[in-house]
């Protein structure tokens, strides 16, 4: 997880008011996944996504645009060392269609600068 990530849920939940324990209510899970989530040792469950971009009254995109950031360049990177699938394959026309349009969609939609919370 990335280090802006985990900075940018730190300083909205200062920003809100709100104690680690308070989140930690609000989220029905233990004080230690909160300080987890803020030292980027933890991922949130799409869930928990959901709740604290209410509980902080943030969009998701301005929560979370930096975990967009890193799945962008990850998956670019993945998709450059995929290997080739068997002539054979009944499906590796759907599937390279496919992946050129990722391709195209990666090349195409620089992730943006979303912010900090």
């Amino acid at each position: 997880m990335s280090h802006a990530f985990a900075l940018d849920l730190k300083v909205a939940r200062r920003k809100s008011g709100l104690t680690q324990q308070d989140c930690a209510h609000l989220l029905d899970v233990h004080k230690t996944k909160i300080c987890l989530l803020e030292q980027g040792k933890a991922l949130p469950s799409i869930l928990e996504i959901c709740t604290l971009s209410l509980l902080y009254g943030k969009s998701f995109e301005s929560l979370f645009g930096s975990m967009m950031e890193d799945a962008h360049s990850v998956l670019k990177d993945r998709l450059a060392t995929l290997p080739v699938v068997s002539k054979r394959w009944l499906g590796r026309f759907t599937r390279q269609n496919a992946l050129n349009r990722l391709a195209a969609r990666l090349d195409e939609n620089t992730p943006p600068d979303h912010g900090s919370a």
